[in-house]
């Protein structure tokens, strides 16, 4: 059962919810509540497209566009999964641009200073 105030999910059995402390109530069947706020990850997915690492960007996005269409369908952990799989793979397509992009200059200020000798 979800908590209507934090979206936590928590026991059947449960009484109050483990994150919040909120009292829950028993519903009909397990929903997940209304205003559940997960992060899809996509402008962050777009920029790391553009400006650190195009395929792993590519797959980041893949990933924050099926966020909101799985919470849509009430399938909560798989949009926390995919969300998950989304904000990985921009911190890793950042930090291989943002490798490459040292490596790059390194190479030139390399260059640089054997060309003045």
């Amino acid at each position: 059962m979800y908590c209507r105030k934090c979206g936590t999910r928590n026991e059947e059995s449960s009484i109050h919810c483990i994150q919040c402390g909120e009292r829950l109530e028993a519903a009909a069947a397990p929903q997940p509540p209304v205003a559940t706020r997960i992060p899809n990850y996509l402008v962050q997915s777009i920029l790391a497209t553009i400006f650190c690492c195009l395929p792993l960007g590519i797959v980041a996005i893949i990933y924050a566009a099926q966020v909101n269409g799985k919470l849509e369908a009430g399938d909560i952990p798989a949009a926390l999964s995919a969300s998950k799989n989304a904000k990985m793979f921009c911190w890793i397509a950042f930090g291989l641009g943002l490798a490459g992009t040292l490596i790059y200059l390194s190479f030139i200020i390399l260059g640089m200073v054997i060309g003045n000798q």
